[in-house]
């Protein structure tokens, strides 16, 4: 169970998440949330996770691992927020988080209560829509607050008019 959305109440504002990496469908689902955030006074979050990988070296390699993977975080997020801020011109809060994706969502889900909606794309590979929203298509993640699923073929005129 999720606690309460405080996003309706006086001094909140509802905000749009969206999980930003290197994939053209994360652009999608951005590009939609940071438009129906415009559209309803809310604002964006876009979060990173990187994935545990094999972190599991000598110490100082380790460090230059992560250092170097918060660095590349820290880069897509900033791409991204510079592309929200010249279309729609909102600053959207970034947050780098390490761990399983869908775990670090239901954990930001939690800690910041004023995320109301979770935007994911689907992408247009054979293997599937993608491993979020395979996981909300399944009983696997069950987020505890609403998911959009932007097809990734919108443009951003089909957005604009959709938002």
């Amino acid at each position: 169970m999720v606690s309460k959305r405080l996003s309706r109440e006086a001094g909140h504002r509802r905000k749009f998440l969206a999980v930003a990496d290197e994939t053209p469908e994360s652009e999608r689902a951005i590009a939609y949330a940071s438009r129906r955030a415009q559209a309803t006074n809310g604002s964006v979050v876009l979060l990173y996770v990187i994935e545990p990988g094999d972190f599991q070296h000598w110490l100082g390699v380790e460090q230059i691992m992560r250092e170097e993977s918060n660095a590349a975080a820290a880069a897509v997020l900033d791409a991204q927020a510079a592309k929200v801020r010249e279309r729609i011109g909102i600053e959207p809060e970034l947050v780098i988080r390490e761990g399983s994706p869908t775990e670090e969502i239901h954990k930001l889900i939690e800690d910041d209560q004023d995320i109301a909606i979770l935007v994911l794309a689907a992408g247009g590979a054979k293997e599937g829509p993608g491993p979020l929203v395979a996981s909300v298509a399944g009983k696997g993640a069950a987020f505890p607050i609403p998911v959009t699923v932007v097809p990734m073929n919108l443009s951003d005129e089909d957005i604009e008019s959709l938002a």
